[in-house]
């Protein structure tokens, strides 16, 4: 074993008993010797129900660079146009329909709208996009590896969370002011509250409180259930 290695080894051990609190410890040790060779885990949590995920960055290359090696010229450049078109929505989201009526403005060899299709599935695999009904938006694996490209790239079209400040996708907006805010942040800053009132204007917030992600609660149903295998139905 290298001596570049060794250090790694020992900090990449988590024990399998020890407390889910002792994480974020464990993830800092381990990037404080991720740091020298430009890698980095980041946290990141899903925009529609707020549970984290990690993402293994690539600190020396941009995400877009990243992606050079694994598509084509035109198969890039239909990402772009899709990532613009899921940017500039309210919704955070683009469709199917909208995507593949830009075809024909793509660089690079041509491509028919059913290979496009493949192609968008083939960033869904790769979990640079989501499906949902039809609908694209931004995988969080791509909002953790492309936020500072998606910052400069659309600085007048990027949206802000009010709350965590970082970069919104998917949320609610004050229909007042026109803050937005991620589903977990509202979620979390409205936790206990009968009537919702705007962080920024204080006017009522006319949205549905949503529901997300507890680890409490997850962990409590986990131990509540001791064998889930036995509650699938025998497939025949």
């Amino acid at each position: 074993m290298s001596d570049e290695a060794h250090p790694l080894t020992l900090a990449c051990f988590f024990p399998a008993n020890a407390p889910v609190e002792k994480l974020e410890d464990f993830i800092h040790n381990i990037n404080s010797v991720l740091e020298s060779l430009y890698i980095e885990i980041k946290k990141g949590v899903t925009e529609d129900d707020g549970r984290p995920i990690y993402a293994l960055v690539n600190l020396a290359t941009t995400a877009v660079s990243k992606m050079a090696s694994d598509f084509a010229e035109n198969e890039l450049d239909l990402f772009r146009k899709a990532l613009e078109l899921i940017i500039d929505s309210e919704t955070g989201f683009a469709s199917s329909t909208n995507i593949l009526n830009v075809v024909d403005q793509l660089k690079g060899k041509k491509m028919r709208k059913k290979e496009a299709e493949q192609v968008l599935q083939k960033f869904v695999q790769n979990k640079w996009l989501i499906e949902k009904e039809g609908e694209f938006t931004l995988h969080t694996r791509a909002i953790l590896e492309m936020e500072q490209h998606i910052r400069e790239t659309y600085p007048d079209a990027v949206k802000i969370c009010n709350i965590c400040h970082g970069l919104l996708i998917q949320g609610q907006s004050c229909e007042t002011c026109g803050i937005r805010m991620h589903l977990p942040c509202v979620a979390k800053y409205f936790q206990s509250n009968s009537e919702p009132r705007c962080p920024n204007c204080n006017d009522y917030w006319p949205h549905e409180i949503p529901e997300v992600f507890d680890p409490e609660k997850e962990r409590g149903a986990g131990l509540s259930k001791p064998n889930r295998k036995s509650l699938r139905p025998r497939q025949h």
